[in-house]
């Protein structure tokens, strides 16, 4: 083609058309980060949602907690955790801020206890030796109380009780505390059935009050005749009676421990929870029956009272009836003397129960007599005195026996005075001393220095006699003894004749046997004619028949 050639126009070619994007749509990219913060939402919804509320407990020390890792649990079951821990302001204690769990909202109940579980060496045992591997946790108690409050007071012991433990819990009132702690066992006939819960000072200062739990079932055999006492150590009893030895286990010699059980068996009704008891010192005086009324009395003893202790018995004829109360001294100015006041508490009622108003010589309190005091004055008459006697002759200890003597002048008693004196006698262990001493007395006259020298002069006498005596047997020995050898030689050449005389066969002895038998015949010849005269006594006068025929 040449330039000269016009030229020809391309054809028209079609153009693209452009379409410009929306702005209004988002990118893919964006897609990530709002996904994400959805999910950070829901997460922090979630958390919100889930959250339980918040409390704080005050606690003495942290030992063993750390924020953000120490849990809180009940029944081993994590129910929240520390967030934080602050030393409170006046620095006597710390603040520990608790996140609960949502579910854990009755723990904020007012009553709710927490305390730090720990390795622990106590009374109860040793507890806590799982947090040895896994750290210390708090524990919690769950409260019945409606009322919720954020801010506790922690416990610096576990509590031996649980409100999820079954059985009941008692009150017991006790003048000390003795060796008893909290976790300290109770016994019955000698099991295991329960621990000491608290205890507390009275308000007034005047005792104890101890709150023991009883398991169940256990809880069944505490009735309304129930008594309680102290089971702590070894009860060495030293009286009149002798020494008992009486305890209950290995565990209450080393930490204490309490007993019950219900006389003779009988507890009676059913004992609520919370019901209160009286705490004994010791099984014998929890066991003892229930006294009525008691009086008290004055005793005045002219004797020692070396022996004699403020409650040692008083007893009429081996039944205790009472106790000594107090011993004294005072001076008597109309009779110039001292005197030793003992004074008595006596319950009638032990004897009459004893006696079971049998006849044992007292008249009966309802029948006989109109009042107590006329009671003792009859009685006083019959010849009803006091006297000291000897309980236990290796310990020496005294007791006052009442007993009648009525070879005792009568005495008048006062019964318009408080308390009403009773009258007294020498005590036979006096008596048996006044007697000792008045053998001491008349031996200690005995002249032992003028016997001592007549028993030597007597003795140098016998002395002599026996020098004397010895000489006459050695001169008898030199002089006599030639002639009793030869007197003793006589002797036995008679006895030899004699031997030979008696001999068998000797002609002595025949001829006394030929003698004898003449003797024989001569005695069968005249029994012969003694016969024939007692049939025929005439022939004494008149012969024999045959010769007159002759």
């Amino acid at each position: 083609m040449s330039d000269s050639e016009p030229s020809k126009s391309p054809p028209d070619i079609a153009r693209p058309q452009v379409r410009r994007r929306r702005d209004w749509l988002p990118s893919l990219v964006w897609l990530i980060p709002i996904v994400a913060a959805l999910v950070g939402v829901a997460l922090v919804a979630r958390l919100v949602f889930d959250r339980g509320p918040q409390i704080e407990i005050t606690f003495k020390s942290a030992e063993g907690l750390e924020a953000g890792k120490t849990a809180v649990k009940y029944k081993d079951v994590q129910i929240g955790t520390v967030q934080s821990i602050r030393l409170a302001r006046d620095r006597s204690a710390v603040r520990v801020k608790v996140q609960l769990a949502k579910d854990a909202d009755s723990f904020t109940a007012t009553d709710t206890r927490y305390w730090v579980v720990r390795p622990r060496l106590d009374t109860s045992g040793i507890s806590g030796l799982g947090t040895l591997l896994s750290g210390a946790y708090i524990g919690a108690d769950a409260g019945t109380s409606e009322e919720t409050t954020g801010d506790f007071t922690g416990l610096e012991v576990p509590p031996i009780v649980t409100r999820d433990s079954s059985g009941q819990q008692y009150l017991l009132r006790a003048a000390n505390v003795g060796s008893l702690d909290v976790g300290s066992p109770v016994y019955f006939r000698r099991i295991k059935v329960g621990q000491v819960a608290a205890y507390q000072l009275d308000s007034d200062g005047g005792g104890v009050t101890l709150r023991i739990f009883i398991n169940e079932p256990y809880d069944k055999f505490v009735g309304a005749n129930t008594r309680f006492w102290h089971a702590s150590g070894v009860d060495v009893a030293l009286s009149a009676g002798g020494i008992n030895v009486r305890t209950q286990s290995l565990a209450s010699i080393l930490l204490g421990g309490i007993a019950f059980q219900s006389p003779d068996n009988e507890m009676g009704p059913r004992a609520s929870e919370n019901t209160a008891y009286a705490l004994a010192s010791d099984e014998t005086a929890a066991m003892k029956p229930i006294d009525g009324p008691s009086q008290t009395m004055l005793m005045h003893f002219n004797q020692s009272l070396r022996g004699l202790e403020p409650g040692a018995p008083v007893d009429f004829r081996g039944v205790v009836i009472g106790e000594v109360k107090s011993i004294g001294v005072e001076f008597d100015r109309s009779e110039r003397e001292f005197r030793m006041p003992v004074l008595v508490q006596i319950y009638p009622d032990r004897l009459r129960r004893r006696a079971g108003n049998a006849d044992s010589g007292l008249p009966e309190s309802s029948t006989s007599l109109a009042t107590q005091e006329e009671r003792l004055r009859f009685l006083i008459s019959k010849g009803l005195r006091a006297q000291l006697r000897n309980g236990n002759l290796l310990t020496g200890q005294l007791y006052v026996a009442l007993d009648f003597f009525p070879k005792q002048p009568g005495n008048k008693v006062d019964v318009n005075v408080s308390p009403i004196e009773l009258p007294t006698v020498k005590g036979s262990f006096e008596d048996l001393q006044s007697q000792v001493q008045e053998i001491a007395t008349k031996i200690n006259k005995i002249p032992f220095e003028e016997l001592g020298k007549d028993m030597r002069v007597s003795l140098a006498a016998l002395n002599k006699t026996l020098t004397g005596a010895e000489k006459l047997a050695a001169s008898l020995n030199n002089d006599v003894s030639p002639e009793m050898a030869a007197a003793l030689k006589d002797v036995r050449k008679t006895v030899n004749s004699a031997n030979a005389v008696l001999q068998t066969d000797t002609p002595l002895q025949q001829d006394l046997r030929q003698t004898l038998q003449e003797l024989t015949r001569a005695a069968g010849s005249m029994r012969v004619l003694t016969d024939y005269l007692e049939r025929h006594p005439e022939s004494l006068l008149r012969g024999k028949p045959d010769d007159k025929k002759k």
